[in-house]
């Protein structure tokens, strides 16, 4: 009883040791290019070679010559949900439909309208008021633009019923849609029963910004698909694909787009695969006196953004029977990480590559305030630490063989079971 009470304290007590950073062990560093003369905030954003060889960014540490200097970390929020705006005063007036939205408590910048029907070309006045009462608005209007929706289904290019706003605050919209049978298709008839809600989207100055991770102008066509193949380090973060037209090409299209992407196989676990689609669509035309703009050159795509191997990104897009897209390039990317600090006199020195660093706890991180002002700063190329020396493994037994823990653990229940069951029989015992 006593050895097994001995080996529980023993385990407890194989806490891993706090090593203290030092830049002979430290595999890469990185100069920031800070503009002379700057001070106060400045942020850097990160690129993918940091997360190759930083895979959770614990290690990285900042020096102005031999002094550590504290960072914070900001990485791009991903936009919160749409909210609903609800539909108000649904009608008909003068031959065109007419209602009014119920907008969120906040700002925002386009609404989603839910729009029943295909083949159509619609034009939307759009106002924005304090009140409104009945069908007939009250209140004083302020014009907020005229735009185009539609939907083209039939050509082959999708749809677009999104009301693209200066970023405003109005609590009501007013809406007044004239609504068409696109050219060809008569089929389309327009009433107030087409308007089956509205969603809000983020405000542009909420939405996600990213960075490229990795990016091909290697593009082949195969097999009526156009194809383009990455090859992404561990631990890089993938989250959107982004594709990019040759300058001039003024092509209308809607394409289906197929995201794949294989984990590289390891001795303990085999090859996987995650598969993501969306859609890409450009239409720029005039049609019926009206012009159409409308642009959607990415697809989200979250992949293995804590995969420990490897991974082969493969992207196709689907031509079918049409013309293969003229594509520049196509870009991976992740959600912007900015590494912000305070510019000291002196130059900045990123190092990172020690595996047996832990995260720095600094008080400058916890008392960050995102939203004040930074002044841009940019990495320098990655080089490997000409003075580099492995550290020592001087971790605990269970850290460099954690699965000793669990033999241990199971040895300390099997002993104590044993030691229960003999107590049982010895006290059954003396009570015969």
């Amino acid at each position: 009883m006593k050895f097994a009470a001995a080996l529980l304290l023993l385990l407890a007590f194989q806490a891993p040791a706090r090593v203290a950073p030092e830049p002979r062990h430290f595999q890469f560093n990185r100069g920031i290019d800070v503009h002379p003369g700057t001070t106060g905030r400045v942020c850097a954003a990160l690129d993918a070679a940091v997360y190759a060889h930083s895979a959770a960014l614990t290690d990285m540490r900042l020096y102005a010559g031999r002094q550590e200097v504290p960072y914070a970390l900001l990485t791009s929020q991903v936009a919160p949900g749409s909210d609903t705006a609800r539909v108000l005063n649904l009608g008909e007036r003068n031959g065109h439909v007419v209602f009014d939205l119920q907008m969120p408590s906040r700002p925002y910048s386009s609404v989603d309208l839910k729009l029943r029907g295909q083949d159509f070309l619609a034009t939307a006045i759009v106002s924005g008021q304090q009140t409104v009462v009945g069908m007939t608005c009250c209140g004083t209007q302020v014009g907020l633009g005229t735009f185009t929706l539609f939907d083209l289904s039939a050509q082959h290019l999708g749809r677009s019923t999104t009301l693209n706003l200066a970023e405003s605050t109005f609590p009501y919209l007013h809406v007044e849609l004239a609504a068409n049978a696109a050219p060809g298709h008569s089929e389309f008839t327009s009433s107030p029963s087409m308007v089956d809600g509205a969603d809000v989207p983020p405000s542009r100055e909420a939405q996600t910004i990213y960075t490229t991770v990795a990016e091909t102008t290697t593009i082949d066509q195969s097999d009526r698909r156009t194809v383009a193949v990455f090859e992404i380090a561990p631990h890089v973060p993938v989250e959107r694909v982004a594709f990019e037209m040759t300058a001039g090409d003024k092509t209308n299209f809607s394409r289906a787009v197929t995201i794949t992407a294989t984990a590289k196989a390891e001795p303990d676990r085999r090859a996987s695969n995650e598969v993501v689609t969306g859609e890409i669509s450009r239409v720029r035309m005039t049609s019926v006196g009206r012009e159409i703009r409308e642009e959607r050159l990415g697809v989200p795509a979250i992949l293995g953004s804590n995969a420990r191997t490897a991974m082969t990104v493969r992207v196709d897009i689907e031509n079918g029977d049409d013309q293969p897209l003229s594509l520049r390039a196509i870009k991976l990317q992740m959600r912007e990480r900015k590494l912000c600090f305070d510019a000291p006199a002196t130059p900045v020195l990123m190092s990172y590559g020690d595996d047996q660093l832990v995260a720095p706890v600094y008080d400058y991180s916890r008392l960050f305030q995102p939203g004040e002002p930074s002044t841009p700063a940019s990495l320098q190329p990655e080089a490997a630490n000409s003075t580099y020396t492995r550290r020592s493994d001087d971790r605990s037994v269970t850290d460099r063989h954690p699965e000793l823990l669990w033999v241990a653990l199971t040895a300390v229940v099997l002993i104590l079971g044993v030691v229960a069951f003999r107590s049982a029989r010895r006290v059954a015992n003396q009570r015969q």
